[in-house]
């Protein structure tokens, strides 16, 4: 299947680095691809930007029949492009649309397009430390029906977005409320695939955590209330005597692209690292006798994110001395400097655009 390409006829321009923020400005053009029942995906093509035509009546409307993905392209110092870990994000997407009843996509025609899409929109990638080119592949179900059951047809698209850096005011650690009223999910569910309704799920208790001054929600097993599992937007680690901890993939955790690589660095550096269950009480616990060293997220967005405040029930639990632990910097430092090309990838995350 070829890719047809239309162009804009009067390209946009990109915001200044310094003025960019997160997902409010999209490129010049996308890439799209129809899925019919009976001819499987057809119709490829790079296009201008712009809305779609979609019926009332489209099943993603009524019942969410839809997966996504989210990763980046970087510019390095000598003006490459590279992508990081990015066949491992539509590996994802394909088990995502396993568990959602949707058509797989072909891994190796959809980097081809991709990269087609990055070098038109080139001039898009910001360069200054810490920005990237926001990437967004969705599927959605298109059939205009009222009944439960897997869509015949679906479309599949990628937007760029130019971002800034998640940290405009440097690396500092955030606020975690625990959630006691609230799950994002069950074991058995759809917790473990990238789709919408994971992120609607948890909205209402992300609204009642900064109401209370708190960043975002540390989601505790759908079950007990008592094994940690995942932060909002992220995986999460412990570091308790030296031992780098992150809840096991059970079914109801979204398997993150970071969380793999700290895991991967974590072995290759001799951290001895464990995928277990952990209980919230195990934490309160390790912070009362002085053995949890530190604590962070994991994502695509932040590529680490330092905790510094710990909230469960009446107790407030400050980590570390308000500063990124040592540990977590050294994650953080040896993902981005891969990324950036300021280190070389000995791992084999990294795609160049050519």
């Amino acid at each position: 299947m070829e890719v047809k390409v239309t162009r804009v006829s009067e390209p946009g321009t990109r915001p200044k680095d310094e003025d960019l923020g997160f997902g409010t400005v999209f490129t010049d053009h996308m890439f799209v691809m129809d899925y019919e029942k009976d001819k499987g995906w057809v119709n490829a093509r790079i296009e201008p930007f712009g809305d779609f035509s979609m019926s009332p009546a489209s099943m993603v409307l009524h019942y969410g029949q839809a997966v996504f993905e989210g990763l980046k392209a970087y510019k390095t110092e000598d003006g490459k492009i590279q992508l990081y870990r990015a066949r491992d994000n539509f590996a994802r997407m394909n088990r995502s649309s396993q568990g959602l009843c949707i058509p797989e996509i072909d891994i190796d025609f959809v980097m081809d397009a991709l990269k087609k899409l990055l070098k038109i929109e080139e001039a898009w990638i910001p360069e200054t430390p810490g920005t990237s080119l926001y990437i967004r592949p969705t599927i959605v179900a298109t059939d205009p029906f009222l009944g439960v059951r897997a869509s015949y047809t679906y479309k599949f698209f990628i937007i760029l977005s130019p971002v800034g850096s998640y940290y405009a005011q440097g690396l500092q650690p955030v606020k975690i409320w625990v959630c006691e009223d609230h799950v994002r999910a069950v074991r058995g569910g759809v917790g473990e695939f990238k789709t919408p309704g994971n992120y609607a799920a948890s909205l209402l208790a992300g609204e009642k955590a900064k109401k209370e001054g708190y960043n975002q929600v540390l989601w505790l097993d759908g079950i007990e209330l008592k094994y940690i599992e995942e932060v909002g937007a992220m995986n999460i680690f412990f570091l308790i005597n030296d031992e780098l901890i992150t809840p096991m993939l059970n079914g109801s955790i979204l398997p993150g692209i970071t969380r793999f690589s700290v895991i991967e660095l974590a072995k290759k550096w001799g951290i001895k690292v464990s995928e277990r269950r952990i209980s919230i009480d195990e934490v309160i616990a390790a912070a009362d006798n002085g053995t949890l060293q530190e604590m962070f997220g994991s994502g695509t967005a932040a590529v680490v994110s330092p905790v510094g405040e710990l909230r469960y029930k009446d107790r407030v639990i400050h980590i570390g001395d308000g500063t990124p632990g040592e540990t977590c910097m050294k994650f953080y430092n040896a993902v981005t400097d891969i990324q950036y090309g300021k280190a070389e990838d000995t791992q084999g995350w990294i795609e160049v655009v050519e």
